[in-house]
């Protein structure tokens, strides 16, 4: 086995501290970028508002009422993904100052 000094042990903290805020940032700008726009969510709006013209025309309200509320569904699950996002880039900055931290003590 090797011999580990405390300083040596503390920049191999701040490495793994760094890579975990590096990963966080990724994985919060991909969750922003991409997961936000998805097409699926695209398909299911213009699908409710074809629901919900048609129950105009039709004076079907239960079926507008329906289609209001999967509109209102997909509206907070675009809010709730671009949360995760933003509080897992807020996440790797902490991690990114932890590690600044810790690398400013040794030296």
């Amino acid at each position: 086995m090797f011999a580990l000094t405390a300083n040596d042990f503390v920049l191999t903290l701040a490495g793994a501290v760094m890579v975990l805020g590096v990963i966080a940032f990724v994985i919060g700008l991909f969750t922003l970028a991409f997961k936000v726009t998805n097409g699926e969510f695209t398909e299911i709006s213009s699908s409710s508002a074809k629901l919900i013209a048609k129950g105009l025309s039709e004076d079907v309200s239960a079926m507008m009422g329906n289609a209001s509320a999967l509109l209102e569904s997909i509206t907070q699950m675009t809010k709730t993904r671009a949360g995760v996002g933003m509080f897992l880039i807020i996440v790797s900055f902490i991690l990114f100052v932890v590690s600044y931290y810790l690398v400013s003590q040794i030296l």
